[in-house]
Order: structure tokens, then C-alpha cells, then sequence
């Protein structure tokens, strides 16, 4: 019987990592469909992961949601260190492998880990009603509507049976310890469940036995579950928060990348003796970007690093002022762009034209002109994404390429053209109005 829950065991855990390893593929294959983008090695590279990814610096403008988050995440890091020892004792069969190796250092760092699971229970509870009850308005927008939603509620639901199921595993452990039965060899008392393990008392010893393997066998059949989940929730920022932390844009945080072909069009239009006699006719360029294949790939691994927070779109003024903009959808549409042209690329092994883009299919052209590049959606971001960098390369599709852009700016655009500058004077009568002024 031992033998064929071992065989049971190690199917089911190389099952769950070939099908995670595959949409993980899958994601990488994505992400690589962007541009080039070149980075730079820097120090501040690991700041950034240490302070931002580790430490959620930002998270704290909201102290106390902040220590309700680190919670949560510190004990999904570290009580799943525990799953080393699950896995190692489903393989060979053992039972607490690390405890007759580590002692009284055994017991101490179950009970740490006892604690964070209580308090990663309490911390989803709370978040659970802030989402449902409270209904705090970033949390409650209508691009949350659907599976943004329900996937938001099913991760917490998740976490609260994996910590139950773990709470209630070593407080029947704990009790069948004390009846000293079979190979239930006493470790010492746990600080939380040994509590929990007097409604236990008057339990038979099988049938504390079946309680015990119960909650064992559903606990790693539930990480194995959520493991693969995982990669398709907004979650996956667990994983991804780290390289995109590391990948960060470490320029001043208004620098905006200016195009070398733009400026040199403007330099010989402004100074005509500039232009080399000798020039060939250039090849055009596509300008911005109009699908996900013009943005680079840190675009790409921006949106799939995506919490849906809200922080961006609750910080955004345009939103605040009732505008349609909202830096988290742009964010969830690329991304959900990105899905759609991989799976398009899996069934027909590459991409084939579906008629679809980014720009007008899934982001309007109202949302983008709507954004002033005020820099507040970057500014509050947790993980260091950067929603304009992608609105910036849109809007630059839309007035280059379609010359689609508010109809306030064509007399600018042609006065520029003109005039060298955006007022309706020529470049000669620039200066009069200085004459009175005898300068």
C-alpha cells in the first residue's frame, strides 16, 4: 500500500511540472515576440529587487494593507520551503523526514511556519471582504468585471483551504504524536495547532489516521494545483515581480526614448544645408506601435507581471476626472493580446493574420489620448511597470503613421511644419515683438 502512494505521489508531482513547464514556455514564447530592448548591467539593478520585489517598498503608503500583503506573501515564500520536506517524504515514504535530524530546531521552525499560515488565513479573509463587502473602489472597476474578479476571489479562497488543510494536518499529527502511535514520533508541541489538537481527544487513532492523510494528500495536491493556476492568474506577478523589478528602466523617471529618425527630419528641415547630398532614399520605418510585436519584450513582461492592484488607475488623474483611461486595462489588454496571438501561433505553428491589433481592437484610441504622460501611473507602481512607456508607443502609431490625433493639434502640426514653431507666425516676424523694446 506504501509502495503505491509513493508510485502515486511522484506521477502526480511530475505531472504537475511537465504542465507547468509547458505554459511556462508558453509565456516565455510570448514575452520574446517583442523588440530587442538592451539593459544595461548596474547595481541598483538588485536594489530594485531587494527593496521592491522583496521589501514591496511601495506597498507601505498603505501601512497597514502593506503588513496584510507581506504576510501573505512571506508565508506563500517561506512555508512552502515545508513543501521540500512533503515532497521528500512522498517519494520515499518517510514521515517528517528532517525531524530526528534537526530536533528542537524542527519544532521552532514548525511553529514559525504555523504562524504565518495563520496569519496569511486572517490577511486573505480580510482582503476577501475588502474586495466583496467594502468593495474598495480600485479593486471594483468594471475591467475587473468577469475572471479579473472571480480569479482575484479564487486565489484567496486557495490559499485559506492550503493553510486549513495544513493547520488541520499537524493538528492531528500532534495528537496521534501524543498517543505515541506507530511512526508518529513526538517532535514537541506546536504553537497553534497542539490548540487546535484537543477537539481531536475523543477521535479514534485510524480515524485520526485518515484526517491526518487526508489534509496531507490534498495539501500537496492543492500546491500542485495552485502551482499550475498560477500561470494563468494575475498572480504570476509572485514569479515575475523579480526579473521585472531587475529589468527596470533606471533612467530619471520623465525620460521619454526620442526617435533618432524624427529628430534628424526635423534637423534638415530647419537646417536644409545639413542634408547630405549624397543621401539615398531610406526605407520608411514603422513608427510606435500598433500590436504587440512593436512593443519590446520588457513591454510584454510588464503586462504579464501585472498584479490588476488598481494603484495606477486609481492614481491616474484622467480617471479620477471620469475619462475612460485606466493604465491597469492597458496593461490587462496587452496582456490578454498576447495570449491570443500565442495560442493563434500553437494552432498554426506561426502567427497568422487575424485581422486583430492591439491599437482599435483591444485599446481605443479615446483611452490613449486621454493620458496626459503625467508619469502617476508609474510613480505608484509596486513592481516598477510602466504603463506609458506603452501608451507613449501607441499614441506615437496614431499620430505618425494615421495621422489620427485630436484635431486641436493639426494647426500646431502645421505651423511646426512652417513656422519652425507651434505659434502662427513666420520665422521672420518672430522677433518684432522685442522692437519696442529697443533691444
Amino acid at each position: 500500500m506504501q509502495l503505491v502512494q509513493q508510485i502515486l505521489f511522484v506521477l502526480l508531482a511530475i505531472a504537475a511540472i511537465w504542465i507547468f513547464a509547458r505554459k511556462v514556455k508558453f509565456i516565455s514564447r510570448n514575452i520574446k515576440l517583442g523588440r530587442d530592448e538592451e539593459f544595461q548591467s548596474h547595481p541598483n539593478r538588485w536594489k530594485n529587487v531587494l527593496l521592491m520585489a522583496f521589501g514591496q517598498k511601495r506597498m507601505f503608503d498603505k501601512p497597514l494593507v502593506a503588513l496584510l500583503h507581506f504576510a501573505v506573501y512571506a508565508g506563500f515564500v517561506i512555508i512552502n520551503i515545508e513543501i521540500l520536506e512533503i515532497i521528500l517524504d512522498g517519494i520515499f515514504g518517510t514521515h517528517r523526514l528532517f525531524a530526528p535530524y534537526l530536533g528542537s530546531v524542527y519544532t521552532f521552525v514548525i511553529d514559525f511556519f504555523e504562524v504565518l499560515a495563520f496569519l496569511v488565513l486572517t490577511a486573505c479573509i480580510i482582503f476577501l471582504i475588502r474586495r466583496n463587502i467594502v468593495r474598495v473602489r480600485r479593486l471594483s472597476m468594471k475591467e475587473l468585471n468577469g475572471w479579473p474578479r472571480s480569479d482575484a476571489n479564487y486565489i484567496l479562497i486557495f490559499e485559506i483551504v492550503l493553510m486549513t488543510l495544513f493547520l488541520i494536518m499537524n493538528s492531528a499529527d500532534r495528537s496521534l504524536q501524543v498517543r505515541a502511535y506507530e511512526h508518529y514520533h513526538d517532535v514537541g508541541p506546536f504553537w497553534i495547532s497542539s490548540n487546535v489538537s484537543s477537539l481531536f481527544q475523543n477521535v479514534t487513532s485510524p480515524n485520526l489516521i485518515a484526517i491526518e492523510r487526508g489534509a496531507w494528500w490534498l495539501h500537496i495536491a492543492g500546491v500542485f494545483v495552485f502551482l499550475n493556476y498560477l500561470p494563468y492568474s494575475k498572480h504570476l506577478h509572485i514569479v515575475l515581480a523579480f526579473p521585472n523589478t531587475y529589468y527596470a528602466r533606471l533612467q530619471a523617471q520623465g525620460t521619454m526614448t526620442n526617435m533618432p529618425e524624427i529628430q534628424q527630419e526635423v534637423l534638415y528641415a530647419m537646417q536644409p544645408g545639413t542634408v547630405p547630398a549624397d543621401t539615398a532614399q531610406e526605407q520608411h520605418k514603422k513608427f510606435g506601435a500598433k500590436d504587440i510585436f512593436d512593443l519590446s519584450w520588457k513591454n510584454l513582461l510588464d503586462a504579464y507581471t501585472c498584479t490588476e492592484c488598481g494603484r495606477c488607475t486609481a492614481a491616474c488623474p484622467a480617471n479620477q476626472t471620469g475619462k475612460i483611461l485606466s493604465p491597469r486595462k492597458i496593461m490587462m489588454d496587452t496582456r490578454d493580446r498576447m495570449e491570443e496571438v500565442g495560442n493563434n501561433i500553437d494552432k498554426n505553428k506561426n502567427f497568422v493574420d487575424d485581422g486583430k491589433t492591439l491599437l482599435h481592437d483591444y485599446i481605443s484610441t479615446e483611452e490613449l489620448w486621454a493620458c496626459t504622460s503625467c508619469q502617476a501611473c508609474v510613480q505608484v507602481c509596486p513592481v516598477l511597470i510602466h504603463p506609458l512607456h506603452i501608451i507613449n508607443q501607441l499614441k506615437r502609431y496614431l499620430a505618425l503613421e494615421e495621422s489620427n490625433q485630436p484635431t486641436e493639434w493639426n494647426g500646431m502640426y502645421s505651423n511646426i511644419e512652417n513656422n519652425f514653431a507651434p505659434w502662427k507666425f513666420s520665422p521672420d516676424d518672430r522677433d518684432r515683438w522685442a522692437e519696442e523694446l529697443n533691444v
